[in-house]
């Protein structure tokens, strides 16, 4: 997959930045190939300016992970995922489905189930 990192002119100070359109669909082919590598991913989505739509030049993708189950301590889950090829740096969160079900009623928890956008659920 070809990556469209933010570049900047030699000639100019003026910054191209990757569009919500194109960050979600990176965000999209990125997914797919998570899902066949790794069956016990529940769901992808994300949050944050990209899924709001304030993004700006410099903006990251915050990415979220629901994992059936995880050995590893929170802090440490999202180094086993490589979202380098993504157009834009990203942030990653990964929660284990009871977590993330246990988190519901948290301020945090309910923004995330407001603005997260979606793009892979595993089918039942």
């Amino acid at each position: 997959m070809q990556s469209a990192m933010p570049v900047r002119s030699l000639n100019s100070s003026v910054f191209r930045w990757p569009d919500p359109a194109s960050v979600d669909r990176a965000l999209r082919q990125w997914a797919e190939t998570a899902a066949l590598d790794r069956p016990d991913l529940v769901r992808i989505g994300y949050f944050g300016s990209y899924a709001r739509g304030d993004w700006g030049v410099g903006s990251d993708v915050d990415v979220i992970l629901i994992v059936d189950a995880a050995v590893d301590p929170f802090e440490s889950r999202a180094r086993a995922w490589d979202l380098t090829g993504l157009p834009v740096p990203a942030d990653l969160l990964v929660y284990t489905a009871g977590e993330w079900e246990a988190m519901k009623g948290s301020r945090f928890g309910l923004q995330l189930r407001k603005e997260t956008c979606w793009i892979y659920t595993r089918p039942s």
